[in-house]
Parts: structure tokens; C-alpha cells; sequence
């Protein structure tokens, strides 16, 4: 199929990448272009994991303060130079980090920081609603691992599914804007405040 200038265009304007990668995507796609965003958006993905290694010493604190006056999050959102820190994508990204954050509350960032007391009362306490089950002690700690995950996807940031699209996490999220804007980003710390809590 014959890949026009528009469609590269069209492509381009959608997903902000460049204009030789939107014409082989279109190629690689035959010409579809929700195909050739599929492809943009695995080979993205797949330039924000080589980038992710990199230090995020400059960024931005971002705040957000919900409509109704009664919940307002900050967050510490990283990159790599000052002048990423300073664009509209970057702080948009922010913005929306910190209204997921206001709708969903996450209480960690990541898995990582989660001390292991928190994580071996959890166990202890799946364990023991598991524990006049009937289970065999191995189908028991695939059940506790697989909670163990649920537990991380609703209480960790980076795990959450977006309020704004359940198709991605925040950590996709995150990775989507690393693909587009060419530095890695990363979210350092946050805060949210609930009045009355």
C-alpha cells in the first residue's frame, strides 16, 4: 500500500513521534493507522526501558487541588534537565499523575517501598483466612502471592491502573511520556491531603 504524506501526517499529529518512524509504522501496519499507533507505541515502550537506567536529577513539584476544595496532592516528578521539566507535556503529565492520585490514593509509590513488616503482616493475614480452607500448603502460597499482587496493583502508584484509561497503568503511563519526550521521567515522592484526615 502506498503510504501518503497525509497519513504520515495524521500520524505524527496523533502521536507526537517523528516522521520517519510514523512512515515505517504505516508501513509495518499496511496502513492502518490505530495499527501503526500499536507499533509506534511497543517500539516506545521499548525505548523508554533503555532510557529508564538514566538519573533524574531536575524536574518539577507539581500540585493539583481537587474541585471541591477538599483533597490536594503534590508531587516531586523527576527528569533528566531542566528545559524537559519546564514543557507543557512534562507538566501536564504531572497534573494528571496528581488527580489519579487525588481519585485513586495510592498510599506508595512502588512496590520498593514497602517495608517488609507491612508485607509479612499482609501474608499473615491472608494465610489466616486461608487457613481452614482445605488447601494444600502450596496451592495456599500461590493464593497469598496472588494477593499479595492485588494488594501492591491498589495501594503502589506505578501499579495502579489510570483513572483516565484502565487499559494502562501509571507506570505505562509514565513510559508513554518517556517514548515522546526523550528523557526518562520518574516520580520521586508524593503527598495527599484530605481535609479531615
Amino acid at each position: 500500500m502506498e503510504i501518503s504524506a497525509k497519513m504520515v501526517k495524521e500520524l505524527r499529529d496523533q502521536t507526537g513521534a517523528g516522521m520517519m518512524d510514523c512512515k515505517k509504522a504505516l508501513t509495518e501496519a499496511n496502513g492502518d493507522i490505530e495499527k501503526a499507533k500499536e507499533v509506534l507505541r511497543k517500539k516506545g515502550l521499548s525505548k523508554a526501558d533503555k532510557k529508564a537506567g538514566r538519573a533524574t536529577e531536575n524536574g518539577a513539584i507539581i500540585d493539583y487541588i481537587h474541585f471541591n476544595n477538599r483533597v490536594g496532592v503534590m508531587i516531586e516528578l523527576n527528569c533528566e534537565t531542566d528545559f524537559v521539566a519546564r514543557t507543557d507535556e512534562f507538566k501536564e503529565l504531572g497534573r494528571n499523575i496528581c488527580k489519579h492520585i487525588a481519585m485513586e490514593n495510592p498510599k506508595y509509590v512502588s512496590r520498593e517501598e514497602i517495608g517488609n513488616d507491612v508485607i509479612e503482616k499482609e501474608k499473615e493475614i491472608y494465610k489466616a483466612q486461608l487457613a481452614n480452607s482445605g488447601k494444600p500448603e502450596k496451592v495456599i502460597e500461590k493464593i497469598v502471592e496472588g494477593k499479595l499482587d492485588k494488594f501492591y496493583s491498589e495501594n503502589c502508584l506505578m501499579e495502579q491502573k489510570y483513572f483516565l484509561d484502565d487499559s494502562k497503568t501509571i507506570e505505562e503511563i509514565v513510559k508513554e511520556a518517556i517514548a515522546k519526550i526523550g528523557e526518562n521521567i520518574s516520580v520521586r515522592r508524593f503527598v495527599r491531603f484530605e481535609l479531615g484526615q
